[in-house]
């Protein structure tokens, strides 16, 4: 479902689950050409485009990614079973042109496109689905962190051996174009889970001859292999040519052995280019051909100048986050309540966010089914946040607050602006502070990970549209971010959201969410959903073919220069 994206805010076209019991077989053979491909027959062919990213990738390898900046990388180069139709969060066919699954929605059988060749000249198959599938459920050592395969923990589980439940349960390649795929239990995620970056189908001689599993944790980091750093091999229009690191750019080139459309452009650069002020002046000096996040208070001027600034709908959630680990006045809810209480949430849209931005009563946007509309809004007081800390008895709290430097995500355009208007009205309240800011991949995650922030500010960009994939997230396991394992009703929450994405009957599993989502923000409070704000990126006139996503999943195979 192509469209223009014209108005700062639109309606999203809610996603019928397929993941439920009594399900029929879903055949999309209609779309046998590839969604990339929609753009066929239009504009220029050739030439380099440059994009300024916002920030540089943690690697190549996304299935131990958790960063935008990986994930847009690996979107041009590698394709899953499952896409997304460009400009929604619609899954649809990608290396699968069709899939089908048992009644109980446990068993699903996916028919695979003939004829596909990974970057090294090797056939993606079933046999290569299921290497894939295997290698994610095989991992070992620190390959089964969190911190290195989080989409794989948050969404499948635990691993073969066996110390976790997994979703997962079998791959088997029945032949060359059919895998298929058991499951432990029915969801409401599955396939569309299938279209996440993390989850792309790789080469398995490339991953084979570069070591793709080998991991080691050093210290508070990890370090990765080749095939991570060097040599990423996938399906997809452009393949990965280089990374200059010292000049923080990332060089494609288009795949002539594509299995349809062939990309447009010649070369896809991404410059990495952190300050948010740098890549405007980068574009407008002709060094860039677009840029990602441009601050909204920019919006209005560049449209004067000539460019073109596309809006991404907002299917987003900033929010501040507590970790009720290491600093017990926050295990309070009076605590956690008062913190809500003392920030101007509608001055923090109004002052920091773009226009079509609104504040977050819960901890998903409005267009996602399971969305709770009778959820009580936190009125912003400081006189109730400073009787709620006194009747804790922690009028004399003080947090360690920790905010991102030298990134933009689609939901924090400017993090050091966003912290020091949540700072100054925590400190009107009463509430010390101390300040720590370090960069998004140097360090920021991995303090937020190890619950060394008493107060973090972050967010979600969805990856599809479920409430499993927002909420379940953030709260389906109790040792997560915000550490709710340090809470009472923790594991009852885990529970609960477990059983929610389990049961199989749309309208049941709807009402379970809904109630779920108006007891976390009204009894648990693990964290303060702040804003959904619809970010987005700006082009020169000349660049033409591409689609906003609200997935901020964006496909350049079919764009054009000139």
């Amino acid at each position: 479902m192509p469209k223009k994206l014209t108005a700062l805010r639109t309606p999203m076209r809610r996603l019928a689950v397929v993941g439920v019991a009594g399900v029929t077989a879903l055949s999309l053979a209609s779309c046998a050409q590839s969604q990339r491909g929609n753009d066929a027959g239009q504009g220029k062919v050739g030439g380099t485009m440059t994009f300024g990213a916002e920030g540089a990738p943690k690697l190549f390898d996304p299935f131990y990614a958790t960063d935008g900046a990986t994930f847009r990388i690996s979107r041009q180069i590698m394709e899953g079973l499952v896409g997304f139709e460009p400009g929604t969060a619609k899954a649809t066919p990608e290396l699968a042109e069709k899939w089908s699954s048992s009644p109980d929605g446990k068993v699903w059988t996916f028919t695979l496109r003939e004829g596909v060749k990974f970057h090294d000249n090797t056939d993606f198959n079933a046999e290569a689905v299921c290497f894939n599938f295997n290698r994610w459920y095989n991992q070992k050592g620190a390959g089964q962190s969190e911190a290195v395969s989080q989409y794989w923990v948050n969404n499948f589980g635990g691993f073969s051996d066996g110390k976790d439940p997994s979703l997962f349960k079998s791959c088997t390649a029945k032949d060359p174009k059919t895998a298929v795929v058991e499951l432990t239990a029915t969801t409401s995620k599955f396939p569309d889970v299938l279209g996440l970056p993390s989850f792309s189908m790789q080469s398995p001689t490339a991953m084979r001859k570069f070591n793709a599993d080998d991991v080691k944790a050093q210290g508070d980091s990890f370090v990765y292999n080749e095939y991570a750093l060097k040599n990423p091999t996938g399906t997809g229009p452009f393949k990965f040519v280089n990374y200059d690191t010292a000049n923080n750019s990332i060089e494609l080139a288009r795949f002539d052995g594509y299995r349809a459309d062939k990309a447009k452009l010649d070369k896809l650069i991404f410059k990495i280019i952190p300050d948010e002020t740098a890549r405007k002046q980068a574009l407008q000096t002709g060094d860039i051909d677009g840029y990602d996040y441009p601050a909204p208070a920019d919006w209005a001027q560049l449209k004067s100048q000539g460019f073109n600034v596309a809006i991404r709908p907002a299917f987003n959630i900033m929010y501040l986050g507590f970790t009720q680990k290491t600093n017990a006045k926050i295990k309070d809810v009076r605590v956690r309540q008062a913190i809500a209480h003392a920030i101007n949430r509608e001055q923090l849209v109004k002052s920091q966010l773009p226009e079509g931005a609104v504040v977050a009563t819960q901890f998903i946007p409005d267009t996602v089914d399971g969305y709770n509309p009778d959820v009580k809004k936190i009125e912003y007081s400081t006189a109730k946040a400073k009787q709620l800390l006194a009747e804790a008895g922690a009028s004399d709290l003080t947090v360690n607050f920790y905010w991102p430097s030298e990134v933009t995500r689609p939901y924090m355009p400017n993090p050091k602006d966003i912290y020091g208007a949540i700072a100054a009205d925590l400190q009107a309240a009463g509430i010390k502070i101390n300040v720590t800011t370090k960069p998004w991949n140097g360090g920021y995650l991995t303090d937020v990970d190890q619950a060394k922030a008493d107060l973090f500010l972050l967010g979600w960009t969805g990856d599809y549209n479920t409430v499993d994939n927002f909420v379940g997230t953030f709260f389906g396991t109790p040792g997560n971010r915000f550490y709710t394992a340090g809470a009472p009703w923790g594991e009852k929450l885990a529970a609960d959201l477990k059983k929610a994405d389990a049961e199989p009957n749309k309208a049941a599993r709807d009402q379970l969410y809904k109630g779920l989502n108006k007891q976390i923000m009204e009894e648990y409070l693990p964290g303060v959903p702040l804003s959904h704000s619809p970010p987005a990126l700006v082009l020169k006139k000349d660049i033409k073919g591409l689609v906003p996503s609200p997935l901020t999943a964006e496909e350049f195979g079919p764009v054009s220069k000139g």
